[in-house]
């Protein structure tokens, strides 16, 4: 994965709530097993028309917004568990996405995936659509070192909570696996201090 630690970038808004898993990659584009490809069909239903052709109402097809943030409204990633929404996010572009609540298993497949899921208070989340919609160019920096997202211009922050494993591993780009391997040494240490002769 790569590593995240400091992200400066405009945002997408899409103040929608109960965004489910099936509207962020629908179930027919669940064939593939890698996670390549995903994000050509990132909200495909919302995105064009029955026809096939760019829906022009969606924020996605929206000229005016641009960045590597998505702002979406509460409960985002609800519905099924599938680990594809979070790769359909990831591979369009975004590497954060900001709310007021995640439904638990869309949370922990994101931070699995390099994608960065910060919580924030509805209050918050409110001055963040506010200043989108009254200019698309402001600008977001999500610290995770810090755990802080501040809105560029402005003296409004906020501190999120992110499991302090996960953040190791956002932090330094690892999977599980890459994790372990990096204790290798400690690991055998610690076997070879404790074996049964």
């Amino acid at each position: 994965m790569d590593k995240f630690t400091t992200l400066n970038s405009t945002a997408v808004p899409l103040p929608i709530e109960d965004i489910d898993t099936d509207q962020i990659i629908p179930a027919r584009f669940l064939k593939a097993t890698t996670r390549e490809g995903f994000g050509d069909n990132l909200f495909r239903d919302w995105r064009y028309t029955q026809g096939e052709q760019p829906n022009a109402d969606f924020v996605l097809n929206n000229p005016r917004y641009r960045g590597q943030i998505l702002v979406a409204g509460r409960n985002f990633g609800c519905g099924s568990s599938r680990e594809h929404a979070a790769w359909a996010i990831y591979d369009y572009g975004f590497r954060a996405v900001v709310s007021s609540f995640y439904a638990d298993i869309f949370r922990g497949n994101a931070l699995n995936n390099g994608l960065l899921p910060v919580q924030v208070s509805p209050a918050f989340l409110d001055q963040i659509f506010r200043h989108i919609e009254q200019d698309p160019s402001t600008h977001f920096t999500i610290d995770l070192q810090a755990q802080q997202i501040s809105i560029a211009g402005t003296e409004l922050s906020e501190h999120f909570d992110i499991d302090p494993y996960k953040k190791t591993c956002m932090i330094n780009g690892y999977d599980d696996i890459d994790y372990l391997l990096n204790k290798r040494s400690q690991i055998e240490t610690f076997e070879k201090q404790h074996q049964i002769y």
